[in-house]
């Protein structure tokens, strides 16, 4: 017997089996889903029609179809007879017959199929396991969760990338802050300015008893190093207010308004915790003078700064937010942004002078072992013009000096010598010069030298040296007495005579001259001109500035307005000035070196002999024709090895080949040192100076 046509569709999936369990189950016996593998999807009309038939499978209970959760879909089984494999009777094969249920899946129309199977049919709602629900949403989870993620690294912190609306004003925390006023030397009178601030913030009602009011805002003005930040961190130190610290770099970024918005979040930060201090670095870089951008450029930098302008002193009252703020270019700031109201006050740090630069070496002195009876006062007289961050800088070299050394206290020695590093840089022993390259410089240095003590208005004379320092083969140093907040027009025209004094020396000994004197040439040319044009100190010229020199430039300022304010006569004039300036102490420096003459080969050779001399030392030359306390022959220190030989290595031969090698070729500099110096004697000037000097070959000053 063979199956109706019209069930071989229905049947195309069931080869292999005989009867198909619905629903479906997992390994783990779980539901995952109610539509079992293998089920076959009818349209209204077959289920219809298998429905009239009788076709639908139903057990003792009545027809019961199942209604997936999961899908808008009824799921029950077709009943089909189908012929078993043969078993060879033909009787038998003939008479048996198997029932098989074959699934379905059908779109859910309640009504219909009630109305097809009779008001008995029942529908049984169910749905798919939890895990098959949970393993269907665990890649929206995994996204989800990867997003949560990555924005939350990009936003987290003051510096994410999706925070660029937020302000990056830390907070600085009391416990972290370890600096206070005692920490602050050298700034009295700037100390006492902010200080107010502090008390303020203690004990407000002692001013606003007498009816005062706190400055809304504080400028701190001073060259680099002064100690402008160190003096905010102080405030933070002793203020029991919040205090927020921001740079003006952190306003302005790539995107457009985020300046403006980061102003606004700022000071709403500040006012959630007030009483408060605000403290910008550097407000140069957002504060400068609007209306000079060229081709609108700037246009986000003006509007940070209009935020700021409005939330200082705008329409709303920011009392009891305070604004403090750090540049060493107040000329480029916004005029808005200093007129009272704003910043009320500006605290202009200067740079110390020589009780406050002891001071601020004792302060820093408190931090590393110092040796007693080492002289503050006297290092502090030898460091004039010294910045607070340049004497931090002059201790720890000097520390660093001891302990390379093997020393377990800080001499006043390693002090001298470090202020001598910091100064004019460090020796540079490991420059190899021949014979004729130092006497050159010998004698370039011993000009400089007795013009320096010959002439009545220079500084006292430190120490001279052919040892090569810094950029410069030579150096001659002098240390100022005392602070000088003036400069006498004798003590200028000495200066330049000092800087004539190496060429002088080189065309009396030699006859002839080399690039040596380029850094003395452009330094005298330069104060020349200023004693012209700014100082008014030439008597064809007068007492009239000529707009040479008119403070730092600020290019989107001054571009274009710097021409000169003078006709060309005028300018032949101040050229002739000049140069009569600087022929004057040429002739002078001639003068004093031909009349002694006899002192200049003298120190010319100690210089060759000792290689440094002390000023003292050289004063003795001078008066007395000879020292009376020469300096001890200098040993430079030993070179580390560049190869460090590996313990238990047997290299005794390639040793022995080494130390060959080195007394050939320290028989052959000898030789050759001999000979040059055999043709120093006999021509001073038989090579090319340049190849020895360069064009830094000159005083370092």
């Amino acid at each position: 017997m063979s199956l109706p046509d019209r069930d071989k569709p229905l049947l195309n999936e069931l080869s292999g089996y005989r009867v198909v369990e619905s629903p479906y189950r997992t390994e783990e016996g779980k539901n995952v889903s109610l539509i079992p593998e293998g089920a076959q999807k009818l349209s209204v009309p077959e289920f219809n029609r298998l429905a009239l038939e009788g076709r639908i499978a139903g057990g003792k209970d009545g027809i019961i179809l199942a209604e997936d959760g999961n899908q808008n879909v009824l799921v029950g089984q077709i009943v089909t007879r189908i012929w078993p494999a043969a078993t060879g009777d033909a009787s038998v094969d003939k008479q048996r017959f198997e029932r098989v249920e074959v699934p379905f899946t059908l779109e859910f129309q309640g009504d219909r199929v009630k109305q097809l199977l009779g008001p008995d049919t029942k529908f049984k709602r169910e749905s798919g396991s939890w895990g098959g629900i949970l393993l269907n949403l665990l890649p929206i989870v995994l996204i989800l969760v990867i997003l949560f993620f990555m924005f939350r690294a990009q936003s987290g912190g003051a510096r994410g990338a999706m925070s660029f609306g937020k302000s990056r004003a830390r907070l600085i925390s009391p416990d972290k802050n370890k600096v206070t006023f005692k920490d602050v030397a050298g700034i009295s009178e700037a100390k006492e300015e902010v200080w107010e601030l502090v008390e303020f913030l203690r004990n407000p009602e002692k001013f606003r008893d007498l009816g005062a009011t706190i400055p809304r805002g504080v400028l701190m003005v001073g060259a680099p190093g002064t100690g402008k930040t160190l003096l905010a961190r102080a405030i933070a130190g002793e203020s029991n207010a919040s205090f927020y610290s921001i740079s003006g770099s952190d306003f302005v970024e790539m995107f457009v308004g985020v300046g403006a918005s980061r102003v606004r979040d700022m000071f709403e930060q500040a006012k959630r915790t007030a009483p408060s201090l605000i403290f910008i670095d550097e407000i140069d870089a957002v504060g400068r003078q609007r209306g000079y951008g060229m081709g609108g450029g700037n246009d986000e930098r003006e509007q940070t700064l209009n935020a700021l302008l409005v939330e200082m002193d705008g329409f709303e009252n920011n009392s009891n937010v305070i604004v403090i703020a750090a540049t060493n270019r107040a000329d480029i700031l916004d005029p808005a942004l200093l007129r009272p109201g704003r910043f009320d006050r500006q605290v202009v740090v200067n740079l110390p002078d020589v009780r406050g630069r002891e001071q601020i070496l004792q302060v820093h002195a408190r931090k590393v072992k110092m040796a007693p009876g080492v002289s503050f006062e006297r290092i502090a007289r030898g460091t004039s013009g010294f910045s607070g961050a340049q004497l931090a800088n002059l201790v720890n070299e000097a520390a660093l000096l001891a302990a390379r050394k093997g020393l377990k206290e800080i001499t006043e020695a390693e002090l001298e010598e470090a202020r001598d590093k910091v100064s004019w840089g460090r020796e540079r022993r490991s420059l190899a010069i021949n014979e004729r390259g130092r006497r050159i410089t010998a004698v370039h240095e011993a000009g400089h030298a007795i013009c320096l003590l010959k002439t009545p208005h220079s500084e006292p004379l430190h120490r001279v040296t052919i040892v090569p320092r810094g950029g410069a083969l030579g150096m001659t140093m002098w240390l100022p007495s005392d602070d000088k907040m003036h400069q006498l027009r004798s003590e200028m025209l000495d200066q330049l005579v000092v800087a004539m004094g190496g060429r002088c020396a080189e065309q009396i000994v030699f006859g002839d001259v080399t690039s040596g004197a380029t850094g003395d040439i452009k330094s005298a040319t330069n104060l020349a001109r200023r004693m012209v044009c700014e100082f008014g100190m030439s008597e064809k010229l007068g007492l009239i500035e000529y707009g040479e020199h008119q403070g730092e430039v600020y290019i989107a300022r001054d571009l274009g307005t710097r021409s000169r304010n003078y006709s060309e006569s005028t300018a032949e004039l101040i050229d002739s000035e000049v140069r009569f300036l600087v022929d004057s102490a040429y002739e002078r420096a001639m003068a004093i070196l031909t009349e002694n003459r006899d002192k200049l080969d003298i120190l010319t050779e100690a210089l060759m002999e000792f290689e440094t001399l002390e000023g003292s030392q050289v004063m003795d030359i001078l008066e007395y024709g000879e020292m009376k306390n020469p300096p001890a022959r200098v040993t430079p220190p030993p070179m580390p090895s560049e190869v460090e030989e590996q313990p238990g290595k047997d290299d005794s031969g390639q040793n022995e080949k080494k130390e060959a090698e080195e007394t050939r070729a320290d028989g052959a500099e000898e030789r050759k040192m001999e000979e040059e110096l055999e043709q120093a004697e006999r021509d001073p000037f038989s090579y090319n100076p340049v190849d020895e000097f360069g064009k830094d070959g000159g005083e370092k000053k």
